[in-house]
């Protein structure tokens, strides 16, 4: 059986489409040789088991890796005690040590047995202090370094138990120049353990210092450059020949992923297994092209996987975050990107936002489009009338195939007079954007694609570019600012016409003064034919 794209679990050279890890694999084992001890701390889906197993075998010829897994090894219950959690550590660890393909030194078995025969031991109590020193005997007699590597810390928190541990891996860390400890550890998960120590001990005051503060920033960029991803879809064309162009395709996939491991891997996977062979696509060859990558995008923007359902949940739960992510998509308010910001962190932490020249940004297109959804598609949004108005609209949009957007502007524009006109004065800014994006969805819906182009969006101009059967539409959305203001606007449209080498351009303006004239107009500007509307 062939290879093939992955997005569960880590990811099998032998068995899996992968980019090639070997740089980043040789920046993270820079941290090691200098002895450093560091966090991997990533969004969910973002490659870390897959690196640390891939590590495990690039360093296991210089070291002895210990690679543990707390969610797989360490149950719940594990940690309900210092005794019970040492000892589980110990079991595991000795496992782990025992299963390596290696012929270790007399000493060293000698010393991983003591370890184990006091773990089995009943009725005896190991403590921390003890399990850190049978550690340090097998460090003493080992004759290669031992690096130390725990995936899914997540599973720690809110135990005073792992605290602990960590407070005897920063003492040892401190003294390891009279008592011999690991060359390197390495912690992998979604939350790193400055934040983690916020959830112990939730009776008590948050304790703001971590026992985790010898870790270094760890800097290894982990998100795949376009290069990365045209290096695997190469491997790919190699055994299926698509004749695709691989440098157009990989950019796209960055363009609208920003190199998210796992939505990398799920644009392939859906290209090659979901778009190749169906109607419009009954080929491989005609899968990997532009039409069958908006289609691929069409699908995973609007399915329901384990990472787009932990991103909502988040939501629910930390309302500052949900905050920060509608104000940024629907008001165009810039935040400073500040790590000491507890919200912005969170924000950046769990891979919705990244710092973009100082500037916290939704991290990618995908992640966009999700949230807008999320947002617009609210039982609420849902019953509101201008929704419900392009419900009813709807069919008379599309003509042999084409999405007549002049129409929707004309429509939109008596709709939105007819429903909000007399309460202009309530209005927020805002609410004009959401109430397009409202009406927009259902006439796009399972056939266009939509995004905000980040680069334009602020608190008075956001531009939408929609994608309907291959033709791309871009719709200047802006609040009027007068004649002058409008005028820059129209310029700066013609200018990203150029940019989309589009002919047509069209503007929706939100005009807030008690004297304004609606309506749509067709100007012709240059070579471009804009069309304004004005509600």
């Amino acid at each position: 059986m062939g290879k093939i794209f992955n997005i569960t679990a880590d990811c099998k050279p032998n068995q899996h489409y992968m980019v090639n890890l070997d740089s980043r694999l040789a920046q993270i084992k820079e941290y090691i040789d200098r002895g450093e001890y560091f966090t991997i701390n990533r969004a969910r889906q973002y490659g870390k088991t897959t690196t640390l197993r891939a590590l495990r075998e690039y360093l296991k010829a210089q070291y002895y890796v210990i690679s543990m897994d707390f969610q797989m090894r360490m149950s719940s219950a594990k940690f309900r005690s210092e005794n019970t959690f040492a000892k589980a550590f110990a079991k595991a660890f000795v496992h782990i040590i025992q299963s390596l393909p290696i012929e270790a030194p007399d000493n060293m078995k000698k010393a991983v047995e003591r370890l184990g025969t006091f773990a089995q031991e009943q009725g005896e109590e190991l403590e921390l202090v003890e399990l850190f020193q049978y550690l340090s005997d097998i460090c003493r007699e080992a004759d290669k370094p031992l690096v130390l590597m725990i995936d899914e810390t997540d599973s720690a928190v809110n135990n005073q138990v792992f605290l602990d541990f960590l407070s005897q891996l920063r003492g040892y860390y401190i003294d390891r120049e009279y008592s011999p400890t690991f060359q390197s550890v390495i912690l992998a998960g979604v939350y790193d353990i400055k934040n983690l120590k916020r959830k112990f001990r939730p009776d008590e005051d948050h304790k703001m210092n971590s026992p985790w503060n010898i870790a270094v920033e760890f800097k290894v960029e982990m998100s795949f450059s376009p290069e990365e991803i045209a290096g695997m879809l190469k491997e790919y064309e190699n055994e299926h020949a698509t004749g695709m162009d691989i440098s157009k395709i990989a950019g796209l996939i960055y363009d609208y992923t920003s190199g998210y491991p796992f939505l990398v891997s799920r644009f392939c996977k859906l290209m090659d297994e979901e778009i190749a062979g169906s109607e419009n696509f009954p080929e491989k060859k005609s899968a990997w092209t532009y039409a069958g990558f908006l289609a691929a995008e069409r699908i995973l923007t609007g399915e329901k996987n384990t990472l787009f359902e932990s991103m909502v949940n988040k939501l629910y739960d930390l309302p500052e975050l949900k905050e920060i992510v509608y104000s940024t998509l629907f008001a165009g308010r810039e935040s400073s990107y500040n790590a000491l910001n507890h919200a912005i962190d969170m924000a950046h932490m769990l891979g919705f936002v990244k710092n973009d020249k100082g500037i916290a940004v939704i991290s990618n297109r995908i992640f966009e489009v999700v949230f807008y959804n999320f947002f617009l598609s609210s039982s609420e949004s849902r019953n509101a009338d201008i929704y419900q108005a392009a419900v009813r609209d709807r069919n008379q949009f599309i003509c042999a195939g084409h999405l007549n957007m002049e129409l929707v502007l004309r429509r939109f524009v008596i709709h939105f007079n007819e429903l909000y006109g007399g309460r202009m004065d309530k209005f927020k800014e805002e609410d004009g954007r959401r109430y397009f994006l409202l009406y927009l969805m259902p006439i796009i819906n399972g056939t266009g694609n939509y995004y905000v182009e980040s680069r334009t969006r602020n608190m008075e101009r956001t531009d939408v570019i929609v994608d309907y059967q291959g033709e791309q539409m871009v719709i200047e959305l802006k609040i009027w600012r007068g004649n002058a203001y409008h005028e820059r606007g129209e310029k700066q449209l013609i200018n990203y016409l150029e940019y989309y080498h589009l002919k047509k351009g069209y503007m929706l303006s939100f005009n807030f003064n008690k004297n304004k004239k609606t309506g749509v107009k067709r100007m012709i500007l240059g070579d471009r034919k804009l069309i304004e509307a004005v509600v």
